[in-house]
């Protein structure tokens, strides 16, 4: 029998080294943070429900589990049971995400601080970057950009885009020579100029943090009243490519619900599968979730930047082609 050529790792052992590095530099910041580390399972009776996540199914005996996408749900329970301020280093599992800067499979370090908001976050995300790339003899990033999704867009396209219809954002996209077939919602043209025509602007060698998205964009995060009223939500970038996604974090239960119903309606409309979402964090929402941010971010990106590399293949020892 012919053996696989493709044993060896696609990382190389300095690379492997790097990584070990990065992670004893996150657990050393935040144990003098004081903040502790936590273990919660990968395999799960509820799914994410977002529509533009799918879950690997795993059928265990007579019962399906998922894959989680994420440790939110069951670090929001610990934070729920009185943890306190929580951290977690782990691999997610994410379907049809390959590519130069996805794998099915990736690291994930995600933590929660208790009566923080979005810019105290935002700034500790930059801080834990800046000594990452300490315990990696890397330079810091050369600046910190901050700007609101409102800037963002006006600075490069000249459109509001609280205010901007899905035909106005049409327009900007044909004007932009961004050819798309097929029709458009708001959010989708959205996320279509931010990706095509803003992200690819932001300095390579910066890191840019975008907040106060579309309140049609919360995810996870609580909506500030206003005209127009926004997502408590935050995203840091490395040049173009996005490290870290944060919110203020939703502790209304009744409304966590009707965000998973409305997930599920759209997936459904959508010819998605219908997922089972996750009760027990409605109930320990209702328990009583404690003010707090959280926020996830993507250790093999962040290691690909402040070490150079082009592909997330060069940080992984063997990516999902070789596992």
């Amino acid at each position: 029998m012919a053996r696989a050529q493709d044993w060896p790792p696609a990382a190389s052992i300095e690379a492997l080294r790097q990584r070990a590095r990065m992670l004893a530099g996150i657990r050393a910041f935040f144990a003098g943070a004081g903040v502790l580390e936590v273990e919660t399972p990968m395999l799960s009776l509820s799914a994410a429900t977002d529509v533009q996540i799918e879950s690997f199914g795993v059928p265990v005996g007579a019962q399906m589990r998922y894959l989680h996408t994420s440790p939110e749900f069951p670090m929001k329970r610990l934070l729920a049971a009185g943890s306190g301020d929580i951290y977690q280093v782990c691999r997610v599992f994410r379907q049809d995400e390959a590519g130069r800067h996805h794998n099915p499979e990736f690291t994930l370090l995600e933590w929660y601080r208790l009566g923080w908001d979005v810019p105290r976050l935002a700034q500790e995300v930059t801080e834990l970057i800046g000594a990452v790339a300490h315990a990696l003899e890397r330079p810091a990033p050369a600046a910190v950009r901050r700007l609101s999704y409102a800037e963002a867009f006006d600075a490069t396209l000249g459109v509001d885009p609280h205010g901007a219809t899905a035909a106005d954002l049409a327009e900007v996209a044909r004007k932009q020579d961004i050819q798309m077939v097929g029709v458009l919602g708001r959010d989708a043209w959205l996320d279509l100029l931010f990706s095509e025509r803003i992200a690819p602007g932001f300095p390579e060698d910066a890191l840019t943090v975008i907040d106060d998205y579309p309140a049609s964009q919360a995810a996870l995060a609580r909506v500030r009243p206003g005209t127009p009223p926004v997502a408590e939500r935050f995203e840091v970038f490395a040049g173009p490519v996005e490290l870290a996604n944060g919110f203020h974090e939703l502790t209304d239960a009744h409304e966590q619900a009707a965000r998973f119903d409305a997930d599920n309606r759209e997936r459904d409309l959508r010819g998605q599968r219908v997922m089972p979402a996750d009760e027990r964090l409605v109930a320990a929402l209702e328990a009583g979730l404690p003010d707090c941010a959280g926020v996830a971010l993507g250790l093999d990106r962040l290691l690909m930047w402040l070490s150079g590399r082009e592909r997330i293949d060069e940080v992984l020892a063997f990516p999902w082609k070789r596992a």
